[in-house]
């Protein structure tokens, strides 16, 4: 009978024993991952940058055509209101705030879809928001400029007035917008570029993009910052 105890003790400790171990060993695994669900959801937070060519997204007050080819009856000239949305013959109001050509017309088609059998539709803009930058601080003329064409940052300064005597410019920074929450800034240094002959880094602008001539030497500056931080870098003439 003790025999029979004894085993029976044995197999149970060693079945305790095995539980053990067994947590001890998922145990790393279950905090390795862990820690890569938590590098993944660092990664996809982190701020992307925009490519060279974005496409334009419809802003308030665009006004565009919108033609059916085999719908005639359908066409209509329409104007973002607003608050983002737009009012079509047949289907009611929409928000198009944001939306791209070809994401708009992709929306279109599916709004129709079930009063029309596989609509084709086009989408042409007429009135829209001129691409454009910024230059502030110590240039001749700080304000908004039209953006026409391929334009470099050193180029930029010389269409507002070129650098004041009182500018930087080994430090022209210049910020980029790279989401709604996140703005990239960048030093330049256009000192060194014209002194070289080297325009390796004389960048092309975005649609949207600032730049800032200081007066004072800038020696830090975080690359990504808060959108909501730009106010104080908007100040004309305080640099």
């Amino acid at each position: 009978m003790k025999k029979i105890r004894r085993s029976a003790f044995i197999a149970m400790l060693a079945m305790l024993v095995g539980v053990s171990a067994a947590q001890t060993t998922t145990a790393p695994t279950q905090v390795a991952n862990v820690t890569a669900d938590t590098n993944k959801a660092q990664t996809q937070a982190a701020p992307q940058l925009q490519n060279r060519y974005p496409r334009y997204k419809i802003s308030a007050g665009d006004s565009f055509d919108v033609n059916f080819e085999l719908s005639p009856e359908f066409n209509q000239t329409v104007t973002v209101q607003p608050d983002g949305f737009i009012t079509m013959r047949g289907v009611g109001d929409m928000h198009v705030v944001g939306q791209t050509v070809p994401e708009l017309t992709a929306t279109l088609k599916k709004a129709y879809s079930p009063i029309l059998n596989d609509p084709q539709i086009s989408v042409v803009l007429k009135d829209f928001e001129k691409p454009y930058f910024i230059a502030d601080g110590q240039v001749g003329r700080p304000g908004k400029y039209d953006l026409r064409g391929d334009v470099t940052v050193t180029e930029a300064v010389a269409i507002a007035g070129g650098f004041r005597d009182s500018a930087k410019h080994s430090q022209v920074l210049l910020f980029r917008r790279v989401s709604d929450e996140w703005v990239e800034a960048k030093i330049i240094n256009v000192k060194k570029m014209m002194k070289t002959g080297n325009l390796h880094e004389d960048m092309y602008l975005h649609p949207g993009d600032m730049i800032v001539v200081p007066k004072n030497t800038i020696s830090k500056i975080e690359r990504f910052i808060p959108n909501a931080s730009m106010g104080a870098y908007s100040q004309i003439g305080q640099f």
